[in-house]
């Protein structure tokens, strides 16, 4: 899953982002409420962590700005400020929860994991596609009943491929919702990692399930 942070506050980015993606999560993160509110509206984001003080243009500004394109995925508001009178606005102009500095990474993650349980956000949390089968609460992938072992990244392409079974994904539609916007387009990373998952997954003797489109992308089942 896809999340942008935005915050001016280089500290916590520095110490949220490596937390986010060691729980899987792809991010991206802005400084600025400008360029938040233009990767938000022009990029598809599966939750977004809003501060709410942010240079060029503030939190409200950015979620009413997002609202407003009809983007309605869960926004989570940071703020230092603790008034009842601050979180009735931000909840009113479109935030799903509010956090107040400081707080711990485990209850941020917490409320990350609640608004994205929500009824309008339920997935399976079981993947299947013939004998393989992806755990995305206990992190397991299983082929038949032996257990296989996958990177962070190799689980997060896996799962947005199984999510779209049936579907042709582009080079660059698994570039987008499987690695950050700070990936070279250029690079061979998309076909290095197809590869090394078709070798996990399709050992010898078993059924093809990574399908390659030619000149369009990539499909499973």
């Amino acid at each position: 899953m896809r999340i942008l942070l935005v915050e001016d506050n280089k500290e916590i980015i520095k110490f949220l982002k490596p937390c986010l993606e060691a729980e899987n999560f792809v991010v991206d993160a802005a400084e600025d409420g400008a360029k938040g509110s233009f990767l938000a509206r022009t990029n598809d984001y599966d939750l977004i962590i809003l501060d709410y003080v942010l240079p060029k243009k503030d939190g409200a500004c950015v979620c009413q700005e997002i609202r407003s394109r009809g983007k309605n995925m869960p926004i989570i508001m940071l703020s230092v400020k603790s008034e009842i009178e601050d979180k009735v606005k931000l909840l009113n102009i479109g935030a799903d929860d509010y956090l107040t500095k400081p707080f711990s990474f485990e209850e941020l993650l917490a409320r990350i994991k609640a608004l994205l349980r929500r009824p309008e956000k339920i997935e399976n949390d079981i993947l299947m596609v013939d004998d393989l089968v992806l755990d995305k609460n206990k992190q397991m992938v299983t082929r038949g009943k032996k257990e296989i072992y996958l990177t962070r990244k190799e689980f997060a392409l896996l799962e947005y491929l199984m999510k779209n079974q049936g579907i042709v994904l582009s080079r660059g539609m698994i570039m987008e919702h499987v690695w950050d916007m700070n990936i070279d387009p250029f690079s061979n990373t998309v076909e290095t990692h197809i590869l090394n998952l078709r070798r996990k997954i399709e050992p010898k003797n078993a059924s093809q399930l990574i399908h390659t489109i030619s000149g369009r992308g990539y499909r499973i089942g």
